[in-house]
């Protein structure tokens, strides 16, 4: 079964420096049918005007999880990290039993794009942690590349969850696949262009649900981006 979240019926926030489109509930917008997906609990996508950005704030008890898609996204916390995220960079902060930070376009004349991407973890009181890692276009295209894990492997970014995110890149026609064992279930969500999954057309924004599939097959229509959630 595939459910798929269309990108213009997304909630919306606009503040003015800020644009974003809520995939599930998020602050003011709240729909009880779109709460999550498994312990993916929030995909935003932001786009945050020159010098712009969320001053310094809390939380506590979420894997955080930062993918830029234009411009330069500047992050600062209080356990000392102070980072640059850009495209290709895939950044995780673990909440964990409480850190403040705050993340601001790094540019005066460009907008900031990204996806802001909470995780529920496994488990409670960890302790907060910050990593990020590049991963090149040229290591994502034609496959889908482990970009995030529960430990780490193939020089993934660790998630404190029964969680594998994917990335790929792929050329018009390209075709990538993904087993879907028994007991697992999917997200997928397109970052650019446009793709075909398991028969269902997507575009850019647009998310699918997958469960009870055997296998995800996806099929660029054009040159696309694409992020995929291998979900318990």
């Amino acid at each position: 079964m595939i459910n798929v979240r269309r990108a213009a019926d997304r909630g919306t926030a606009n503040f003015g420096w800020l644009d974003s489109r809520h995939t599930f509930s998020f602050g003011e917008y709240h729909d009880p049918r779109q709460m999550g997906f498994g312990p993916l609990r929030v995909i935003n996508e932001d786009r945050v005007s020159p010098g712009q950005g969320f001053g310094t704030h809390g939380h506590a008890d979420m894997e955080i999880i930062s993918y830029v898609l234009e411009g330069a996204l500047e992050h600062k916390d209080s356990i000392g990290t102070g980072s640059v995220i850009r495209p290709g960079d895939v950044q995780v902060m673990s909440a964990g039993t409480g850190i403040r930070h705050s993340e601001f376009n790094h540019s005066k004349t460009e907008p900031v794009h990204f996806l802001q991407i909470w995780v529920v973890p496994d488990r409670k009181g960890i302790a907060p942690r910050y990593e990020q890692k590049n991963f090149a276009d040229a290591d994502k295209r034609g496959r889908l590349r482990l970009v995030g894990s529960p430990d780490g492997r193939d020089g993934s970014v660790v998630i404190h969850q029964d969680v594998e995110l994917l990335a790929s890149v792929l050329d018009a026609g390209e075709r990538v696949t993904r087993a879907l064992p028994s007991g697992r279930k999917a997200w997928v969500q397109v970052v650019h262009g446009a793709v075909a999954i398991n028969g269902h057309d997507l575009d850019a924004g647009d998310g699918a649900a997958v469960e009870g599939e055997p296998a995800i097959d996806l099929t660029a229509k054009v040159d696309s981006e694409i992020l995929l959630f291998d979900l318990p």
